[in-house]
């Protein structure tokens, strides 16, 4: 485990590497075959669950920590934590979605977009003020809260449930039973 800077970048590593293999396609308009669009699918659905439990942890731990120690903390928090809603609602329609059909490539294309952007404003407005800010106990703390959340937090985005820390740990442990519960049903997350 690292820092909570050296866990988070490597999901956002992994989120860019996604983003640019749903850019480059193919797509049913571009001609894929039934597998290639298999695996656009299956790609979407891996995207949508390991960026659920990413931004379950950021918002149960990382952005309390910007709104404790940071002077704009609240407002940067309260910036990302808008822009993840809205990725989450994005994510949470694209659940199940084939490619064929008419909205799936125009989410797509919005998470995408979205996506980016929230990443970047991360890295640019946030992480640089807050590796001023902690010490680098502090920085391994939170690393290791965020990489033990991840392994519990829920697999499918909840776009209205509240984004509060206390709501989370009450009620996330649950959520993601029955989020885990649902997808070993259907085989969602599994090859």
């Amino acid at each position: 485990m690292g820092n909570v800077f050296e866990v988070l970048r490597k999901d956002h590593e992994e989120v860019k590497r996604a983003l640019a293999e749903l850019e480059r396609g193919p797509t049913a308009a571009s001609g894929a075959d039934a597998d290639q669009l298999t695996l656009r699918e299956k790609l979407v659905e891996e995207l949508t669950i390991e960026e659920s439990k990413h931004e379950a942890v950021e918002e149960e731990y990382f952005w309390p920590a910007v709104r404790e120690h940071l002077d704009d903390g609240d407002a940067l928090a309260d910036h990302a934590i808008e822009q993840e809603q809205a990725a989450k609602f994005i994510l949470n329609d694209l659940i199940g979605m084939k490619t064929d059909d008419p909205k799936f490539e125009e989410l797509v294309g919005r998470f995408i977009a979205d996506g980016r952007e929230h990443i970047a404003y991360e890295e640019d407005n946030v992480w640089p003020q807050m590796e001023k800010t902690l010490s680098a106990e502090e920085a391994e703390e939170l690393g290791h809260k965020v990489e033990e959340g991840k392994k519990i937090a829920p697999t499918r985005p909840h776009p209205h449930t509240p984004p509060k820390p206390g709501i989370l740990k009450a009620a996330g442990p649950a959520v993601a039973a029955a989020d885990r519960a649902r997808d070993a049903a259907t085989g969602r997350g599994q090859d």
